[in-house]
Order: structure tokens, then sequence, then C-alpha cells
């Protein structure tokens, strides 16, 4: 049986508004910030940039970051559910996501450095 582990998008308006995509992997919530808003459509594209880890109980964050502090600014849930893990390689995962906004396959493509490639996925035939 496939675990069900969970992920959220949080609406970050930091010095620039952008969102948070954060996956529950190894007892933490890997992150990546995405500029634009999470693609809901196969075909569009987005950069991901990948950030420190985050702790399992930042998933439940609302609330506003003090000026000064890293990431200062208003944080906001966008979208969170469940999710399985199909593929996790050193350069590719990819995620079926069961969120309230963001729902099918998703991955992750790195592409050099910090950046990834964040995109819908064509559904597969079954």
């Amino acid at each position: 049986m496939t675990e069900s582990l969970s992920f959220v998008v949080h609406k970050h308006h930091a010095t620039h508004l952008h969102y948070d995509l954060r996956l529950e992997m190894d007892g933490v919530l890997k992150s990546w910030a995405v500029p634009k808003e999470p693609p809901a459509k196969t075909g569009t594209k987005r950069l991901a940039i990948a950030v420190e880890d985050h702790k399992l109980s930042y998933k439940d964050f609302e609330g506003i970051i003090p000026e000064g502090n890293y990431g200062a600014g208003k944080v906001e849930i966008w979208d969170n559910g469940s999710y399985i893990l199909e593929t996790r390689e050193k350069e590719k995962i990819v995620v079926a996501l069961n969120g309230k906004r963001l729902k099918g396959r998703y991955v992750l493509i790195h592409t050099k450095g910090d950046q990834w490639l964040f995109f819908k996925a064509a559904e597969q035939n079954k």
C-alpha cells in the first residue's frame, strides 16, 4: 500500500508575493518557493526554487511573520491536502496531489542549482 502524506501551499506576501510548495518527506516539509500561482492546468510550467526544510507543524501555520525576520509578511494556506509519492529520484519528483485546488499528478524536475521546474503532468491511462 502506498502511504498518503500531507502537503500545503502557502500564499506568502513577503517582499514579493509568491507561493511556498511544501511536501511532507523524511519527517520534514521539503519546500520550494514558486514565484507565480501553482499551475492548475496541464502545460503550464512554473519555476520552483528549493528553500530550507520546515518542521511538519508548519503545515498548519497561517499568520504574520514579523518585520526583521526571515520571510517577513503575511502567510496564508492557499491549498492543502494529501498526496501520494509516485517517483522520487535526485532530479525528479512525481506526486499525485489531492488538495482543494491542486488535484492530479505533478512533477518537479531539477534544472540547476536550487532551481526546479514545477508542472501538472498529463494524466496516465490506467
